[in-house]
C-alpha cells in the first residue's frame, strides 16, 4: 500500500482552512438565490387534488368569505361577477382561477444591488429571515422587548451571510419607536443596512404607501411603476375574514405593481378544521380570493400564493410549531400552488422551543424541509423563529443561517459529469489505496463539500480543550464577529438624504401613537 506522505495528510487541513478563510473573512457574496436542481415532492394523485379544489369551490360558493371596511373591494367583485351579499362575497366554481391566470407566474424583485437581485417562482428558491416578533433574545440578556438597535443588528446579520438571499421585513418588533412611526425606521434600515430586495409595511394603507414611496426615492418612480422592488406579506383574518387593514395595503401593493404575498394563518382546531385536507381547502380558497383581488386592482401585477399551516395542543390549546401534519400539509399545497401556476411562500423555519436547543433545531428542519420539498420559491421565516414567532433569537437566528448553508448543496442535487464521475482518479488510485492526494482530490477538495460555520467536527479531546462548547455558544459568539466585523453597503448620499429627509417630515405630521 501507498505510504501516507505529510503532503497527503495536510490536503484535508488545506481544504478546511481554505474553506475557513471564506467563511471567516466577512465575504457575504454569495449566489442572489437558488435555482433548485432537485424535484419537488408530490405525494397526492389527480383524484385527492380535485377533490380539495372543488371542497374550496363549494366554500366559495356555498359559504364565501367577508370582505370588510374596504367598500372598493365589494364593487370589484360586483363588476368581476360575484355575488356580494352586505360583506358575504360568494364565487362561482372557476372564477377566481380565471382570474389569477394574468398574474405571473415568475417575476423578478428588483435589489438595490442589481446583482443581489432575486428571481421569484419556477425553479428559484429565496431564503428570508422570520418576521413579526415582538421579543427577541440572546445568551447573555435573555428574553426582552425587541428595539430599533435589535432590528438593526438583525439586519445587519442577515446581509453579513452568504446563505441568505433577501432581507426580509419586520425581523422584529421595534417597540421602543410608535406603533404609527416605526415602519418609517424599518424600511429605512433595510436600505441602509443591506443591499438585498426587501419588505414593507401593511399595517395600516397609509403605512403600506409610505413603504412604496421610500422604495420609490430608491430606484425611481418610473422603474417602480414597471418592476417589483418590495413586498408586503398580508395576511386572511383566518376563518373566510380578510378585514379592511389587510384588503387596503394588498390593494396599494398591487396599485403600485408591488408584490403581496397572500398568506392565511390557519391554526388547526382554531381557525380552521383539525384536518390537514379540509385545513388546506380552506387556505386554498382564502389565498386565491386574495391573489385575484390584486388582478382585479392592478392586471398583471406580480403575486405571491403563500400558506401558513399550523397545528395547535389539543389538551391547552396552545399553538405548536414543527409538527409533521403541516410539515406533509405543505407538499400538498406546493402541488395547488403549481397547478394554478402561482409563486409559492409555504413553511419556513418553525419551532415552539423557548431557546436555540434541540427542539429548536429538530422543529425547525421538519418544517424547513417541507418548503425545500414542497417548492416554495420565497421562503419567508428562513431564520431565528423561536417561542412560536415571539421571539427572535440572535443565536436561533445564525445556527438556521449556517442550515441554509446546507441546504444550498442539498438543493443542487447531484452532478454527474466527467468530472463527477471522477474515472481519473480510479486510473491514478487503483486498487487498495486512498484519494486523499490525489489530482481529482486537489481539483476538488474546495468545493467539493458544504463545510459548517458552527458544527464542531475535531476530535473529543480537542473539543474538551477548546471549552466543550455547544453549538448555541459557538453561535453567540459567532453573531457578535459578524456584527463587529459589519461593513454597511455604500449607498448614494443623495438617496440616502432624501430617505432621511422624508422620514423626518412624515414623524413630524403626526403625533406619537403607542397602540
Amino acid at each position: 500500500m501507498e505510504s501516507t506522505s505529510a503532503a497527503t495528510v495536510g490536503a484535508p487541513r488545506r481544504a478546511r482552512s481554505t474553506r475557513a478563510q471564506r467563511r471567516e473573512g466577512g465575504s457575504n457574496v454569495g449566489v442572489p438565490y437558488i435555482v433548485r436542481n432537485i424535484p419537488t415532492y408530490d405525494i397526492l394523485g389527480e383524484e385527492s387534488l380535485q377533490r380539495i379544489e372543488r371542497t374550496a369551490n363549494r366554500i366559495l360558493a356555498e359559504v364565501g368569505i367577508e370582505f370588510r371596511d374596504d367598500p372598493a373591494v365589494l364593487d370589484h367583485w360586483k363588476r368581476a361577477g360575484a355575488k356580494v351579499d352586505g360583506v358575504r362575497v360568494t364565487f362561482e366554481p372557476g372564477m377566481l382561477k380565471e382570474i389569477v391566470r394574468s398574474a405571473p407566474s415568475q417575476f423578478t424583485q428588483h435589489a438595490r444591488n442589481p446583482a443581489r437581485s432575486v428571481e421569484i417562482g419556477g425553479r428559484n428558491v429565496v431564503f428570508s429571515p422570520a418576521y413579526g416578533s415582538p421579543f427577541v433574545m440572546d445568551l447573555d440578556k435573555g428574553r426582552r422587548y425587541g428595539t430599533i438597535e435589535d432590528f438593526r443588528n438583525l439586519v445587519k446579520l442577515a446581509q453579513s451571510s452568504p446563505w441568505l438571499h433577501h432581507s426580509g421585513g419586520t425581523i422584529c418588533e421595534p417597540v421602543d419607536v410608535p406603533v404609527n412611526k416605526r415602519h418609517l425606521d424599518m424600511v429605512y434600515s433595510h436600505i441602509k443596512y443591506s443591499d438585498r430586495a426587501f419588505m414593507g409595511s401593511i399595517t395600516a394603507q397609509e403605512r403600506a404607501e409610505d413603504s412604496i414611496e421610500m422604495a420609490r426615492i430608491l430606484f425611481g418612480t418610473d422603474f417602480v411603476d414597471k418592476n417589483c422592488v418590495i413586498l408586503g406579506n398580508v395576511n386572511v383574518n383566518s376563518p373566510l375574514v380578510w378585514d379592511g387593514t389587510m384588503t387596503k395595503s394588498l390593494r396599494a401593493y398591487a396599485r403600485a405593481n408591488q408584490a403581496a404575498v397572500i398568506v392565511p394563518f390557519i391554526l388547526g382546531g382554531a381557525m380552521g378544521p383539525v384536518t390537514n385536507a379540509g385545513a388546506i381547502a380552506q387556505s386554498y380558497a382564502e389565498t386565491l380570493a386574495g391573489c385575484a383581488l390584486t388582478q382585479l386592482e392592478r392586471k398583471g401585477a406580480p403575486v405571491i400564493f403563500g400558506n401558513f399551516l399550523s397545528s395547535m395542543s389539543l389538551r391547552s390549546g396552545s399553538p405548536t410549531f414543527g409538527t409533521p401534519e403541516p410539515a406533509i400539509g405543505s407538499m400538498v399545497v406546493g402541488q395547488l400552488a403549481r397547478r394554478l401556476g402561482l409563486p409559492l411562500r409555504c413553511a419556513g423555519n418553525f419551532s415552539n422551543s423557548k431557546r436555540p436547543d434541540a427542539q429548536a433545531m429538530q422543529e425547525g428542519v421538519m418544517s424547513m424541509l417541507s418548503a425545500v420539498h414542497c417548492g416554495a420559491n420565497f421562503i419567508l421565516h428562513s431564520a431565528g423563529f423561536v417561542d412560536g414567532l415571539l421571539a427572535m433569537s440572535y443565536e436561533k437566528f445564525v445556527m438556521d443561517t449556517d442550515f441554509c448553508g446546507a441546504l444550498h448543496s442539498y438543493l443542487g442535487g447531484v452532478v454527474v459529469d466527467d468530472n463527477t464521475l471522477a474515472m481519473d482518479a480510479f486510473l491514478q488510485v487503483g486498487p487498495g489505496s486512498h484519494f486523499l492526494g490525489c489530482d481529482h482530490t486537489m481539483r476538488n477538495y474546495q468545493t467539493a463539500f458544504w463545510d459548517s460555520a458552527l458544527s464542531d467536527n475535531e476530535p473529543f479531546e480537542k473539543w474538551v480543550e477548546q471549552g466543550e462548547t455547544d453549538m448555541a455558544v459557538r453561535a453567540n459568539r459567532s453573531w457578535k464577529k459578524a456584527l463587529d466585523e459589519y461593513e454597511a453597503p455604500p449607498l448614494d448620499v443623495a438617496i440616502d438624504e432624501a430617505l432621511v429627509d422624508y422620514v423626518a417630515r412624515r414623524k413630524n405630521s403626526m403625533p406619537d401613537a403607542w397602540y
